[in-house]
């Protein structure tokens, strides 16, 4: 799939994903509804986030940095979907009323060590045989 296609997917699919985010939000009700309801307000309201952040976090990418633009992709979409699950799940939490500091603070720290995990697995350390100590070396 080229940049261009993916990026005109992802516009079209977001931009469903808002509408049927308002027309959730404005015909079901959700916060009075059935939990079917509930699941279809969230999960297309997670959707949306996950395309916009992703569309702009890739534009903002390929103005201001160096990198290949597959990596610009891939690291876009996995910010813009960690983003999003941030974003729902401090809704769904605010929803039950079971939103406090200390797990947002745990939750927030949770996928900022999930992020630091993929920066670091991405860029593996070369590990040599020859020690700064060694007379071989």
């Amino acid at each position: 799939m080229t940049l261009k296609r993916y990026l005109n997917l992802t516009l079209i699919c977001t931009i469903i994903c808002w509408l049927i985010w308002l027309a959730a939000f404005l015909f079901l009700r959700p916060l009075n509804s059935q939990w079917q309801h509930i699941v279809v307000f969230y999960f297309s309201l997670f959707l949306a986030i996950l395309g916009t952040v992703s569309i702009v976090g890739f534009i903002i990418r390929v103005r201001f940095s160096s990198q290949p633009v597959f990596e610009q992709v891939t690291v876009s979409f996995r910010q813009s979907l960690l983003l999003a699950i941030i974003v729902i799940t401090v809704l769904i939490l605010r929803f039950y009323q079971l939103l406090r500091w200390w797990n947002l603070v745990i939750f927030i720290l949770f996928i900022i060590s999930l992020e630091v995990l993929f920066i670091v697995s991405r860029h593996p350390r070369v590990i040599s045989d020859n020690h700064p100590g060694d007379k071989n070396s």
